[in-house]
């Protein structure tokens, strides 16, 4: 895998990781597989006792490892070391979705300048893979329309928005909501762009990540009732999921 060390490579992958080695090894693989090597990788490690520290050495691979106060602020340091045109978050253990996904969005993104992109989902669990279809952008208001990682932001668009450590299940909501002002040019690739490692804290602690959802919206001006409409829609859809899974996946996809 070759980490360019020119001053603007076309995108920047932040990767935030802790005493996650077996994570970090499929998001190197998935990296190194590209066959668009137009990238920095930019690794922030939150001063892991597993062997993660050996891994980086041994692969030659730029890193910063230090104590942080969360994924947030460790995404926050990221940002500080970008280098590229576009930032990508993968967290240890996400992986782009096959090896011509830096490619194809390289594609779109020739000859026209975008402040937003983003694509669907493959997310992965234990029984395999789950296709999950994006919404438009304009749904943001409803919560995160795709995964994260499956997101891709203008460095230039984001220079002076960070993570609001406040939040520690949706920032990222928060995030994203901040670089969708004022209407920005953004971009729908119509097919999946990364493999979501699923059983994260934000799939652990679903009911908090909602609430601060909720007080992001209201911060953010929007109107109570819809919030609260949202709020509600979101946790019934979540019941569906767990009682009824098989029901829920054919509802959304004829939603979407």
């Amino acid at each position: 895998m070759t980490n360019l060390l020119s001053p603007e490579p076309l995108f920047s992958i932040i990767t935030v990781t802790l005493n996650n080695l077996k994570g970090l090894k499929k998001t190197h693989h998935s990296l190194q597989g590209q066959m668009s090597q137009n990238f920095e990788w930019i690794i922030i490690d939150g001063a892991s006792n597993d062997s993660t520290i050996e891994f980086l050495n041994t692969h030659n691979l730029p890193y910063l490892s230090e104590k942080d106060n969360g994924i947030y602020d460790a995404m926050n340091k990221g940002l500080t070391r970008v280098n590229g045109q576009y930032v990508i978050f993968l967290n240890a253990g996400d992986r782009l979705a096959d090896e011509h996904t830096l490619d194809k969005i390289t594609q779109n993104t020739d000859t026209k300048h975008f402040d937003f992109i983003y694509g669907d989902s493959l997310e992965e669990n234990k029984g395999g893979k789950t296709y999950k279809r994006a919404r438009s952008h304009t749904h943001i208001n409803q919560g995160m329309f795709t995964h994260h990682q499956a997101m891709i932001y203008n460095a230039s668009r984001i220079k002076d928005i960070r993570y609001n450590k406040d939040f520690t299940i949706a920032a990222d909501y928060d995030f994203t909501l901040r670089a969708l002002q004022d209407n920005p040019h953004t971009l729908y690739i119509n097919e999946p762009l990364c493999i979501f490692e699923a059983g994260g804290i934000s799939q652990q602690q679903v009911l908090k990540g909602r609430k601060e959802q909720f007080k992001i919206r209201q911060a953010h001006g929007f109107s109570f009732h819809k919030n609260l409409r949202t709020f509600i829609t979101q946790g019934l859809a979540y019941r569906l999921r767990l009682v009824f899974p098989k029901l829920y996946w054919f509802l959304k996809r004829q939603r979407d």
